[in-house]
C-alpha cells in the first residue's frame, strides 16, 4: 500500500516523497535529495534524533506512514566496513569452502572501486582474479570456437534483495549512497555478457572512471620519465590500451617470466661471470644500484640441524621481573582505559601525509629471501624497484628459474606479486617495506616433487655462498646489590581527626567518635 513521507532539508524546506513496502529508504533519500536540489552523497536520514539504516526497505524500517524524516548532514570521515564477495563458479574454487573472499574497506568507496580493490588487495591471498575487464570470444555463427570477437562480461552485482547492479551508473554509487556505513555486506557476483566489444567497453570505463584513469595516468608517466628508455627488442606497452586489472597484468608477467630468463641467459656471454662479483660492497644510500648492475650476497644453509638460539643457555635472574617492568605495565593499562577522541579529518590528512613522508624518505633496503635448502640471498633494493624485479632477481640465482614460486613475507599471508606496473607493485611505497626485510620463498603447488628435491642454487652462485656470522651478544652483568626491590614510601601518619592523611574531616563529623 503507497503512502507518502516528508522530509526536511537543512534549510527546513519540506518536500514529499510517495513510498511503497518495497521502497529503499536510499531511493527516498535520492528523490528527497533531487527535489531539493542538493547532492544525496552528502546527506544521512534521522527520524527523531535517530539516523536510519538506509539499506533497510519502508516495509522493514518500522516507520509510520506520513513519518517526518529530517536530511542531516553525513560526516566526511568514512567508516569501515566488512564487505563480502560471493564469487561464482570457477573462480569460487579458488577461495574454498565457501567461495568468499572478505575484506573491511571505507564506505566511501565506490561499487567499481570495491571490485577493483578484490582484484589487487590481499583478500586475494596472490591469486589472480579478473573482475573488471573480461571478454569472451564469439564467431560470427554464434559459437564460442575459432577466431572471432571479444565481447566484454559486464559484472552483475545482487546485494541483499535489491536489484541487481550491472550499469556503469549503478557501478560509481558508494557503499555508504546504498545505506551501507557500518556493519557487514554480502555481494554476489556473476557474469553476463553484452553486446559491447571488450574495447568499446574499456572505453567506456575510462570515461566513467576519468578520474581513476587519470591518476593512473600520471604516475606511469612519472615512472616512465624516471625508468631508463625499454630495450628495442622488448614489447613496450600501448599507452592507449584501457584500465587493465592488476590480476591479468600478472598473468601476462609471470607468463613472459621464463622468456626473460632464457634472454639473459643467452647473453651471458656479455655478462660478467658469477665468480667475479662483488657480494662485500654495500650499496650506496643516497643512490641505489641499479637492476643491471645489482650486487647479491649469499649465504649457505647453517650445518647443525640444532638452531643456535637452543645452545645458549640463560639464568633464571634474565627471566624475574623486575618493578619497572610491572610499572611499565601498569602505565600500559592506564593509557588503554583513558578515553579518547576520533582524530579528525585534518589530522587523519596530517597522519597520512607524515607516513607517506616516511615510505618517501627511504632511499634503499635490503632484502633477503630465504629458500627452502635453509640457503638465502641478499639484494639492496630502490624506491623505484617492484615485486618483478625481486622474483627477477631469484629467477638468476635458481638452477630452475622457469618454474612458479611465490615470495611471502612472514608469516605468509602477505604475497609479493611478480607485478611490475602500478605504484602498488612498488616494494617500498606499494607493500610498505621500510627496512631490511625477511621474505620467504615457496614452491607453487603445480611444481614437481623431482625438481623440489634438485640442488636449489646454480653452482656459480652456491659457491659464492658465505657462512652466517651471528654476533656474540655480550653478558651484561647486573648491578652489584642484586635486583631492584621496589621500596613503598611510608605513608604519613593519619590523626584522628584525619590530619595528615589527605582527607580533612568536616567540623559537624568531629564529635561523632568521641565519647
Amino acid at each position: 500500500m503507497a503512502t507518502n513521507v516528508k522530509v526536511v532539508g537543512t534549510d527546513l524546506k519540506q518536500v514529499t516523497v510517495k513510498v511503497n513496502p518495497g521502497t529503499y529508504l536510499t531511493d527516498v533519500l535520492e528523490q528527497a535529495c533531487e527535489k531539493l536540489k542538493v547532492s544525496s552523497s552528502k546527506y544521512l536520514l534521522k527520524h527523531k534524533q535517530k539516523q536510519l539504516d538506509l539499506s533497510q526497505t519502508w516495509r522493514t524500517s518500522g516507520l509510520v506512514p506520513g513519518a517526518k524524516l529530517e536530511l542531516v548532514v553525513r560526516s566526511n570521515t568514512p567508516t569501515a566496513i566488512d564487505v563480502a564477495l560471493h564469487l561464482p563458479a570457477p573462480e569460487s574454487s579458488l577461495f574454498p569452502p565457501v567461495g568468499r573472499i572478505t575484506e573491511k574497506l571505507p564506505s566511501d568507496f565506490t561499487l567499481w572501486q570495491v571490485l577493483r580493490q578484490f582484484e589487487s588487495g590481499k583478500a586475494t591471498q596472490g591469486k589472480n582474479l579478473n573482475i573488471t575487464a573480461r571478454g569472451v570470444a564469439q564467431t560470427a555463427n554464434g559459437s564460442a570456437a575459432g577466431s572471432g570477437q571479444l565481447y566484454y562480461e559486464t559484472p552483475v552485482l545482487i546485494i541483499e534483495t535489491r536489484k541487481p547492479l550491472s550499469t556503469f551508473d549503478d557501478f560509481q554509487k558508494t557503499l555508504s549512497q546504498l545505506g551501507y556505513n557500518s556493519g557487514r555486506v554480502l555481494i554476489r557476483l556473476s557474469f553476463e555478457k553484452t553486446s559491447k566489444t571488450l574495447v568499446d567497453a574499456m572505453g567506456e570505463i575510462s570515461q566513467f572512471f576519468k578520474t581513476e584513469e587519470e591518476e593512473k595516468q600520471k604516475t606511469q608517466e612519472q615512472e616512465s620519465i624516471s625508468s631508463p628508455p625499454a630495450k628495442s627488442d622488448e614489447p613496450t606497452a600501448s599507452t592507449d590500451t584501457p584500465t587493465i586489472p592488476p590480476a591479468q597484468t600478472s598473468d601476462e608477467s609471470e607468463t613472459n617470466a621464463p622468456e626473460a630468463v632464457q634472454s639473459d641467459s643467452a647473453s651471458g656471454a656479455q655478462a660478467p661471470p658469477a665468480d667475479l662479483m662483488d657480494v662485500d660492497d654495500p650499496p650506496s644510500a643516497s643512490e641505489p644500484p641499479s637492476a643491471d648492475n645489482r650486487p647479491v650476497t649469499i649465504f649457505s644453509a647453517p650445518t647443525s640441524n640444532t638452531p643456535a638460539a637452543v645452545l645458549r643457555t640463560e639464568g633464571d635472574e634474565a627471566f624475574a621481573p623486575r618493578i619497572e617492568h610491572a610499572q611499565a605495565h601498569q602505565r600500559l593499562l592506564k593509557a588503554a582505559g583513558e578515553n579518547k577522541r576520533l582524530l579528525s579529518d585534518k589530522e587523519l590528512e596530517e597522519k597520512a601525509a607524515a607516513a607517506a613522508a616516511r615510505v618517501a624518505a627511504v632511499k634503499s633496503i635490503r632484502i633477503r629471501v630465504r629458500f627452502p635448502d635453509n640457503f638465502s640471498a641478499e639484494w639492496p633494493f630502490g624506491p623505484d624497484d617492484t615485486g618483478a624485479a625481486l622474483y627477477a632477481e631469484v629467477r638468476k640465482i635458481m638452477a630452475h628459474g622457469s618454474v612458479s614460486f611465490k615470495l611471502a613475507l612472514p608469516p605468509g599471508k602477505t604475497v609479493i606479486r611478480d607485478d611490475g606496473s602500478g605504484p602498488a607493485s612498488k616494494l617500498i611505497g606499494g607493500y610498505k617495506l621500510n627496512s631490511n626485510t625477511l621474505v620467504n620463498f615457496m614452491w607453487d603447488d603445480s611444481v614437481p616433487a623431482t625438481i623440489r628435491k634438485l640442488p636449489f642454487l646454480k653452482s656459480s652462485a652456491a659457491g659464492n655462498a658465505q657462512k652466517v656470522v651471528i654476533p656474540e651478544v655480550p653478558d651484561v652483568q647486573g648491578d652489584d646489590a642484586g635486583p631492584s626491590t621496589y621500596v613503598p614510601t611510608p605513608a604519613p601518619k593519619s590523626t584522628g581527626d584525619g590530619e595528615g592523611s589527605g582527607f580533612k574531616k568536616p567540623k559537624w563529623l568531629k564529635g561523632f567518635g568521641k565519647k
